[in-house]
């Protein structure tokens, strides 16, 4: 099973802190760089997401596999 692709704006969660966090999504990320204050390795075949916490604004890097879709 192939994992899930998110778009800009997509409504998603994740766990952070054994919490469940609601957020969108910001940007895919698809080559090596720097996000939310970690270096992130990501390409084409195995992106990262750049998501953004609805309740406290900040930015957190993720694999498709740690997000849920929220809608």
């Amino acid at each position: 099973m192939g994992e899930e692709k998110f778009d800009e704006g997509d409504e998603v969660t994740w766990s952070s802190h054994g919490r469940t966090v609601h957020g969108e999504v910001v940007e895919e990320i698809t080559e090596d760089t720097e996000a939310a204050g970690r270096a992130v390795r990501a390409s084409e075949d195995e992106p990262q997401y750049r998501v953004r916490s609805d309740k406290s604004g900040k930015d957190a890097v993720h694999k498709p596999s740690a997000l849920g879709d929220a809608s």
